[in-house]
């Protein structure tokens, strides 16, 4: 199966997280990784998270009893991933060598920008449905999991929006809003349901909440403790993020 233009994309444009995948494999375990890479545990996870989320199957996957804790271990897409890598590597460095315009390298680079967004979902487009001067987009995600996508008709004809497309849904962490038990969704709204894997607290402002999704996605949601308290959401639980159509940004490879 080839991989999506947008993983293979980050490939060359953030190699070093890409890179991540050897010291995995090498050392069996996040923490040990992370040591071998020079990276925080949490810059790790942020790393392997954004891969994941691009891929169409998990290409890290956690294990019991990985050497120095927190266990890993690459998936069989994950290795493959990793083969396409070392060769990709093999290929930049010759083209670096025939280069000999670096303006050219500037160009590309200022062509391929990064995204603050917190959370990007690789999906394709199942339906496109116009609604006045907007469209609505519906992306299916992995795990069989659709969301929708409001953006303006114009947007849809610039980005060759189409039926069958793979496309990236950017959400902000902040927009995510968490229910608990017997909250009822905002009509309109998606929901995503997932189990929360892990919740990081900051010194100054709120917590930064993972959530497992069905498919191997993640998502990262921001909110304040006292929050999750009264909503008795702990690492384990199972839990909602909604957000508005309008919210997802859709962004496609240039």
């Amino acid at each position: 199966m080839p991989l999506p233009l947008l993983l293979t994309q980050h490939m060359v444009r953030r190699p070093q997280r890409i890179a991540l995948l050897q010291h995995i494999a090498d050392q069996g375990s996040i923490t040990r990784a992370a040591k071998s890479a020079g990276l925080s545990y949490k810059a790790t996870w942020d790393a392997i998270d954004e891969l994941n989320n691009l891929a169409q199957k998990p290409l890290v996957e956690r294990s019991v009893g990985g050497r120095g804790g927190g266990g890993a271990q690459l998936s069989a897409e994950g290795e493959r991933v990793l083969r396409l890598y070392l060769r990709l590597q093999a290929l930049q460095t010759q083209v670096l060598e025939a280069t000999e315009e670096t303006s050219d390298l500037d160009l590309l680079s200022r062509l391929m920008l990064r995204t603050s967004a917190r959370n990007q979902l690789l999906g394709r487009i199942e339906t496109i449905t116009r609604q006045g001067h907007n469209d609505r987009v519906r992306l299916l995600l992995a795990g069989d999991v659709s969301i929708d996508a409001q953006i303006t008709h114009e947007s849809t004809l610039r980005l060759e929006l189409a039926i069958g497309t793979d496309v990236v849904a950017l959400i902000k962490a902040g927009w995510l809003e968490l229910l608990g038990d017997g909250q009822p969704v905002t009509p309109g709204h998606n929901c995503l349901a997932g189990k929360i894997e892990d919740i990081l607290d900051a010194d100054d402002g709120p917590s930064e909440v993972r959530i497992s999704l069905p498919g191997g996605q993640t998502l990262c949601s921001l909110a304040e403790p006292a929050q999750l308290a009264a909503l008795q959401l702990e690492k384990g639980a199972s839990v909602r993020a909604q957000f508005a159509p309008t919210y997802v940004l859709l962004g496609t490879p240039l």
